[in-house]
């Protein structure tokens, strides 16, 4: 019999706890709901009001995986949901608002992704984001040295960065943002990844071109479309371990010898929560957000 739990007044009926989902660890599914459960005290800000995709892996990172941006049958009717503008039209898209919503959308087996924007406010960026993803053999130590000048550069114009690991190779940056649209965002964070590439030749590139990032560092700009998500801060990772998206100080950042210096799993995660809180807070002190140039 499936288990019946009840979160914040909801009845949640939780499946499979005893699943692997993760083979190399013997990490079951109930684990993940203990962990965003403990973490969603920081996890919940950076999904609230902003519409959700989810990336789905039911049977785990080796099985099927599929990204799933309407909302999924069966979502129980209060879970919010909200109409949201595409280029093929209007469609309905969850809002992970709480926590019974959150262990609802955990129980499915999901990375969370959401856009640099929020509900309210579809025609405005609220966060500008870079994805640094390394070409073998460069690694996330080569993204830390193209994360530390995209976080001066972005200081000189009055934007402060913050980092996070992406769960997966790279380095993700962002900041907090006002008054530009997702257009004007992506516009701004192209001249950057540009600038980085004429600066850093032999480290950073800003091209696609896949024959291009063997040892270099792609510096991600188009992230910032409106039409495009990133993985959410404290997201789980479809990766052989559960290894998370992790908040990191620039401390680690610029300290990092090692790939292994910044790989988080869950059980990491959810001590460095405990010890330090959302090291992303100031992304919502919106005094503190940057105009673009």
């Amino acid at each position: 019999m499936t288990p019946i739990t009840e979160v914040e007044g909801r009845r949640l009926a939780l499946s499979n706890l005893e699943k692997v989902l993760y083979p190399a660890t013997g990490f079951t599914k109930g684990e993940v709901l203990h962990y965003y459960a403990t973490v969603a005290e920081a996890l919940l800000p950076h999904l609230r009001d902003r519409p959700l995709s989810f990336l789905r892996y039911p049977d785990g990172p080796g099985g099927q995986q599929f990204f799933a941006k309407n909302v999924p049958p069966g979502t129980p009717e209060w879970v919010t949901t909200a109409e949201v503008p595409r280029a093929e039209g209007p469609a309905r898209m969850v809002l992970v608002q709480d926590l019974a919503s959150l262990m609802w959308s955990a129980n499915l087996v999901t990375e969370f992704h959401t856009p640099q924007w929020v509900v309210q406010d579809p025609e405005e960026a609220d966060r500008i984001v870079f994805d640094l993803d390394p070409g073998v053999p460069a690694t996330v130590v080569e993204c830390c040295e193209v994360a530390l000048w995209l976080r001066d550069r972005l200081a000189a114009d009055g934007i402060e960065a913050y980092a996070k690991t992406s769960g997966s190779k790279g380095l993700h940056l962002l900041a907090a943002v006002r008054g530009s649209s997702s257009e004007q965002v992506t516009d701004y964070a192209k001249r950057l990844a540009v600038e980085a590439e004429r600066t850093m030749p032999r480290l950073a590139l800003h091209r696609m071109t896949r024959s291009l990032r063997p040892g270099k560092v792609f510096v991600d700009w188009s992230q910032n479309a409106a039409r495009k998500t990133t993985a959410t801060p404290y997201t789980l990772r479809a990766r052989p371990e559960p290894t998370v998206s992790a908040p990191v100080t620039w401390e680690e950042v610029e300290e990092c010898g090692t790939p292994e210096q910044l790989e988080f799993r869950a059980e990491d995660v959810m001590s460095r929560v405990r010890d330090h809180g959302d090291l992303l807070a100031p992304l919502f002190d919106t005094g503190g957000a940057g105009r673009l140039p």
